[in-house]
């Protein structure tokens, strides 16, 4: 009798999930163009003139979002005068990919740059948040010809002490993580994910009406709960594997943290990342938490602004 209480209630929920997982899509429609390449198919949005003078602008979100939450704070505001390149990285948003497995940074950064090359782009200014960190420095590791310069903000780039949260452990776990992701991660994720979001902010305040603006709920999606869980439980090797090459990268880099970041850690990421390459620029924000593209927009801006007039400067400079 329990067996069959257990199979019902599961059955159940895997109906509430299915039927929230077609009204999120609605309410979340997508925004962009599909490209195909090779285990994904991503979903790219372009804003701004396309033939605006100097390097186009490619934005990547980080962990447990969509390009949503790189548009609303600074791509619109840089599309006035820029080619802004908004991805859902795999997994993500509206970009599906094909295996759990394609969860690095280096295999997404394959895919992206597959994508770019699609779209016949030049080298880009790649702005690139927290668990994207990585992979921005693994696209001017591995792609430097696509990458003009990168700004990261509040960037994770280390291996750190400990693990990732239990339950991403748990969902990543095969049998046992699609079981919790096709059934109650949905229905129990609707009443957790507003705090979760609050928590990322501190100190600062979460914007009003930041969980729709951003399309925060698609991450309840199955699919995308087991891509963001088994992307978690992966960084860590990840980034102990390219650490050691930091000091390869050639490009600008600015580095924007918070000192009240408390989900990345600055002394840990942020510093030595600085540290290690090259003549980057490093600015460390008092008081300020994880969401830097949130709480520090003017000054986000004024440093792709900065770094792009360098940019003109060095190729007329070479050209002359």
């Amino acid at each position: 009798m329990i067996s069959i209480v257990v199979v019902a209630a599961l059955a159940l929920l895997a109906l509430i999930t299915q039927a929230g997982v077609l009204a999120l899509q609605r309410a979340y429609p997508a925004q962009g163009r599909m490209i195909e390449v090779g285990g994904a198919s991503l979903n790219v949005l372009e804003i701004g003139p396309r033939e605006a003078a100097g390097p186009p602008i490619v934005m990547i979100h980080g962990a447990s979002s969509n390009l949503e939450a790189m548009r609303r704070p600074l791509g619109d505001r840089l599309a006035a005068h820029h080619r802004v390149i908004l991805i859902d990285r795999p997994g993500h948003g509206w970009s599906p990919r094909a295996r759990l497995q394609d969860s690095t940074p280096a295999v997404q950064a394959r895919m992206i740059d597959e994508a770019l090359e699609k779209l016949r782009l030049g080298p880009a200014i790649f702005v690139v948040h927290s668990w994207s960190g990585a992979l921005g420095a693994r696209m001017a590791l591995d792609y430097p010809e696509r990458v003009a310069g990168l700004v990261m903000l509040a960037p994770a780039a280390y291996p750190w002490p400990g693990g990732v949260g239990w339950y991403n452990k748990l969902v990543a776990t095969p049998v046992i993580g699609p079981l919790l992701a096709y059934t109650v991660t949905l229905p129990v994720g609707w009443f957790l994910v507003e705090p979760g979001a609050r928590g990322v902010f501190l100190p600062q305040t979460m914007p009003e009406n930041f969980i729709d603006d951003t399309a925060t709920k698609l991450l309840l999606r199955p699919s995308e709960f087991l891509a963001n869980a088994w992307e978690l439980v992966a960084l860590k090797a990840a980034v102990a594997e390219q650490a050691p090459r930091y000091g390869d990268i050639r490009v600008p880099a600015v580095v924007i943290s918070g000192d009240a970041d408390e989900t990345v850690s600055t002394t840990r990421h942020s510093r030595p990342f600085a540290k290690a390459v090259k003549g980057a620029k490093l600015i460390v924000l008092p008081g300020v938490g994880h969401m830097i593209q949130n709480a520090a927009p003017d000054l986000v801006i004024s440093e792709i602004e900065a770094m792009i007039g360098r940019i003109a400067q060095g190729r007329a400079a070479a050209a002359n």
